[in-house]
């Protein structure tokens, strides 16, 4: 297990680095833009994009990860397709060559020619990410890799990855929109009861260098397994006057339900990742979202984080059934092996039922939406 979670949380921070240079270089960046359609879209959303960085990120994870585990080849999946359209009409595939000059000639055509681009690109493709981490190489637990498969978010919050906005105020710790909410999700799952074990999530943004202005990334791993939880974190104190996090867009009548229990401490965020990255970093203990717009890739990594610390996620419209059917004992949990029956496209993999991602079940016995919901 120490050997693959290295492997997850190097794959992160070379993903990291990209995702940072896509943005620094503003040239480069404007290349990289291209919108969403089809089954890909994102319905929440009028309108997604998804750039090249998302995708040149997802590949390398699936090149990087197979390559050091060819058992979990064609057990990565994620988010993205790995088609691109440039501007010149032309449909390209992406992946990662076998050399670093033969990924620079397949960029140079997806980026329109531009060669300087293609060899900067390519360069981070390709380089070596050294971890200096004694956490990591402390992990003794085994998990043989065969029995895992992995579901990956290149860059969550991808709209706010666009707009770029790198100083926006937080309320309470929590940054309603802006750079930080753009993470890195790379998340393990056991392939037959759907459960998450392991969870990287790293923040390419978290603070930028006011000398050289580059952006500083951090990462955060957890492993929950068979009874054993290990975990990057320690886990946060529940708060005597806790607080909710939300979406903007959650429905009035959710957040007026929500009131009574959490008075004024509604907040709200962008990106799921990041409002799930909140509730694990303490500066919300619940996040509630009753409907299906987010996804496998967006929930697997932050999953396993809170299941390593003492919490979880359960299915909103699951939990409500269970509750309304008498039931006081453990909760249903997202799993993750699944898809949808009779959805297409991104669909599939929905979190169709709405979410409640929590750290402290206490909390979520005595605040739980399903109590409001049922009456």
């Amino acid at each position: 297990m120490a050997a693959l979670l290295k492997s997850l949380v190097g794959a992160s921070e070379k993903s990291a680095r990209i995702a940072q240079l896509c943005r620094q270089e503003e040239a480069l960046f404007q290349l990289l833009i291209e919108e969403k359609t089809g089954t890909d879209k994102n319905k929440k959303f009028v309108q997604d994009f998804k750039t090249l960085a998302d995708v040149l990120i997802q590949e390398v994870i699936k090149h990087d990860v197979g390559k050091e585990f060819p058992e979990l080849r064609g057990h990565i999946g994620g988010e993205e397709s790995n088609q691109f359209e440039n501007s010149l009409g032309e449909t390209l595939v992406v992946q990662v060559c076998a050399t670093q000059q033969d990924t620079a000639s397949l960029l140079f055509t997806i980026l329109d020619r531009n060669q300087p681009a293609a060899e900067l690109l390519a360069a981070a493709i390709h380089q070596e990410v050294a971890l200096q981490d004694p956490a990591l190489d402390a992990v003794a637990l085994a998990i043989p890799p065969e029995r895992l498969a992995i579901w990956i978010d290149p860059i969550d919050s991808t709209n706010q990855y666009i707009r770029g906005q790198a100083r926006v105020a937080p309320i309470d710790g929590i940054c309603p929109s802006g750079l930080c909410s753009a993470l890195v999700l790379i998340g393990a799952y056991d392939r037959s009861s759907g459960d998450p074990v392991l969870g990287v999530i790293n923040e390419p943004f978290f603070r930028e260098d006011p000398l050289t202005h580059r952006w500083q990334g951090v990462y955060h791993w957890g492993i929950s397994y068979q009874g054993t939880s290990l975990a990057s974190l320690h886990r946060p104190p529940l708060r005597p006057e806790p607080c909710v996090v939300l979406s903007s867009s959650e429905t009035p009548a959710i957040q007026r339900a929500l009131r009574p229990l959490y008075g004024e401490r509604l907040r709200f965020a962008s990106g799921a990742g990041y409002k799930m990255l909140c509730v694990i970093l303490g500066l919300a203990e619940a996040y509630v979202l009753s409907e299906g717009s987010t996804f496998k890739w967006d929930s697997c990594a932050p999953h396993a984080i809170l299941r390593a610390l003492g919490g979880g996620m359960v299915d909103l419209e699951a939990a409500l059934q269970a509750w309304r059917a008498g039931q006081r004992g453990a909760l249903p949990e997202l799993t993750y092996n699944q898809p949808a029956a009779g959805a297409v496209g991104a669909e599939r993999w929905a979190n169709r039922g709405g979410l409640v991602a929590f750290m402290h079940r206490e909390h979520l016995e005595h605040r739980a939406p399903w109590r409001w919901k049922a009456a």
